[in-house]
């Protein structure tokens, strides 16, 4: 079985090779979309903007906001509002600038140290990418350790977080993998299931690529039906229940778990895993920052540009010559 150490390694290297697979966002926009960006453009990057309902005194973007309103980011609001309106685009991302700050992200609530413990078991971990370059985030339901909790909400959200600065230039969504195997597990309750919904479709939009769920038992079914209506119709059309990765296309044989038809046994240790991930995933949003400031440091800048896109390339790993290192 491969160590830990290699399997790091191997999520740590480039993604696949994303020639004639991805491209620039925002190239084929109609005069209507195209102004339609502009004027979101133009309403963020206001010198004397400031986010409404903020704190007295705080109401100025942070530096880490203005990374997160990219060119690609006002265009995935723009398509999930269905270019109805370029005030429509602007509402729903000032509500979730205003939640990203609510719930956390940029304080205490959000740092490897708080949400370790939900990490001890390996329920969630990143490993490898699909043809499409989109990270591959596993969930194992079976490896709970926690009670239910907000933390547990947390964990999810700060995950995902990490699965965004791994994606390569012209990606934008990750590959969720469910795999619920091994024994039973308690489902979680339906307001925990309805929250993370809720923050999924709301708050990002478009970053769901694909969810392959396998051996989901009988009463993890019905659980299923009952939150499906809670599901977006675009949402629901990119689940697919006990797939063939591999014979579909979807991963190459030596890029998935054994589980879902790969020739990969991943076998999850904490002490190796963990801190050499968070060094990994620190050192590439360490180096995006650098990009992005070079770029300008402003709202409106593009993910395909700070990423290296323009020659095929991702962001360099800071972290990548350590792990590189590891035992083969």
């Amino acid at each position: 079985m491969a160590s830990s150490e290699k399997q790091l390694r191997e999520l740590a290297a480039p993604v696949p090779d994303l020639t004639g697979v991805t491209q620039p966002q925002g190239t084929d926009l109609t005069a209507s979309q195209q102004k339609a960006l502009e004027t979101v453009l133009a309403h963020f990057s206001q010198p004397d903007y400031e986010l409404s309902g903020a704190k007295d005194g705080e109401g100025k973007l942070r530096e880490e906001e203005m990374f997160w309103l990219s060119f690609e980011c006002m265009l995935r609001y723009l398509r999930a509002t269905k270019w109805v309106s370029a005030q429509a685009a602007i509402k729903r991302l000032e509500e979730t600038l205003a939640w990203r700050r609510e719930f956390g992200l940029y304080d205490e609530r959000f740092t490897p140290e708080h949400v370790e413990p939900e990490a001890l078991t390996g329920k969630e971990v990143v490993f490898g990418f699909d043809v499409n370059g989109r990270p591959a985030l596993y969930l194992c339901p079976s490896r709970q350790n926690t009670d239910e909790s907000i933390r547990q909400v947390q964990f999810n959200v700060f995950m995902l977080e990490r699965c965004i600065e791994l994606m390569g230039p012209g990606v934008e969504s990750v590959a969720l993998m469910i795999d619920y195997g091994q024994k039973s597990a308690k489902s979680p309750s339906i307001s925990l299931s309805r929250m993370v919904l809720n923050i999924l479709q709301t708050h990002y939009p478009e970053r769901l690529g694909r969810a392959l769920i396998i051996n989901v038992p009988f009463l993890l079914n019905a659980f299923y039906k009952l939150i499906t209506p809670l599901i977006d119709p675009v949402t629901r059309d990119k689940m697919r229940f006990n797939p063939k990765a591999v014979e579909d296309g979807l991963f190459t044989v030596d890029s998935v778990w054994k589980e879902f038809g790969g020739n990969i046994e991943f076998k999850y240790e904490h002490s190796t895993y963990w801190p050499q991930f968070m060094e990994m995933t620190t050192a590439r949003r360490k180096v995006q920052m650098e990009k992005w400031h070079s770029l300008g440091g402003k709202v409106g800048l593009k993910e395909w540009d700070i990423k290296g896109g323009d020659d095929n390339t991702q962001v360099p790993d800071a972290g990548e010559k350590s792990l590189g290192d590891s035992e083969t």
